[in-house]
């Protein structure tokens, strides 16, 4: 996302923002944000708001103190006007319907971070997106792992193996360094997984080789470890080949802060924000 984007978005979100005078609440109508979020239909937005209000159940919080549902009147035809559904959503809940969206829209990555702080300076929601970045990252790299000992199970090789074909990947990648000597470097005891500790790029460099695997196992039906192993480290090559002409050499990256710690601090922050939003009146 481009530095000018940022402050565009943080400006067209404040200015939907609105405010219960005798409450002192702050909240946002639905279908204000559905176009700024990057959604073109209501029937797609209002999915996006239900798998949120659920996450708000889910964490044992009173959906109705963040969500209101509303009838607005819209202007149709010839000065005619015919009733719609909307909501109120406080922060939090906004945050909610963000952290339900795609990622991948800049719109949404954006909106899961101003919702989130509190304070809308554009250094505070930039460190907040980076910090997400790096989670939705590490969630992505979990999946296709998860996804590739499956597809290898059903090829004949056990979680032995499998720790076999990601450590000769992992050499791969990072230029002859073994996953432990990668761990010695970082300072990461032999418990912890090097992926929680490597930068957002490294995480999706190996995410990519990954994925990259999981086609080819698929699509030319590799059998037995030997054949997914040479598949594995073709592709970490390649990844890595693709960075070195960039002039980056993940082996060089500094490690980061351990995503197990910023999890936590996220959901210490939720709470925080789940409290500091306020309360929807509960008739308005």
């Amino acid at each position: 996302m481009t530095d000018r984007l940022v402050p565009q978005l943080t400006a067209r979100f404040d200015e939907l923002s609105q405010r219960l005078p005798e409450e002192n609440i702050e909240f946002w109508f639905a279908r204000d944000l559905m176009e700024p979020l990057g959604y073109a239909r209501w029937e797609n937005f209002i999915t996006a708001i239900h798998r949120a209000i659920e996450s708000c159940q889910s964490t044992g919080y009173d959906t109705s103190d963040h969500f209101r549902g509303v009838t607005k009147m819209i202007q149709v035809g010839k000065g005619g006007q015919r009733p719609v559904e909307d909501f109120m959503l406080t922060r939090y809940a906004c945050y909610l319907v963000a952290q339900n969206g795609d990622p991948r829209k800049q719109a949404i990555a954006f909106a899961q971070s101003y919702f989130a702080v509190q304070t809308r300076k554009q250094e505070l929601i930039e460190d907040r997106m980076r910090l997400q970045a790096r989670i939705d990252a590490r969630d992505r790299l979990r999946e296709s792992e998860k996804t590739l000992s499956q597809n290898i199970y059903e090829r004949g090789v056990d979680d032995a193996g499998f720790g076999r074909i990601r450590a000769q990947g992992d050499a791969a990648l990072f230029g002859g360094h073994t996953t432990q000597m990668m761990k010695d470097k970082y300072g990461i005891v032999q418990t912890r997984p090097l992926a929680d500790f490597l930068p957002t790029l490294t995480i999706a460099a190996k995410n990519l080789a990954t994925e990259m695997t999981n086609h080819n196992v698929q699509q030319a039906d590799l059998q037995g470890e030997r054949a997914i192993t040479q598949e594995h480290i073709q592709n970490n090559h390649s990844v890595r080949n693709m960075l070195g002409q960039r002039g980056i050499k993940p082996e060089q990256l500094p490690a980061e802060e351990d995503i197990k710690k910023l999890e936590r601090r996220v959901k210490s922050d939720e709470k925080k924000l789940e409290k500091q939003s306020g309360k929807l009146p509960k008739s308005h």
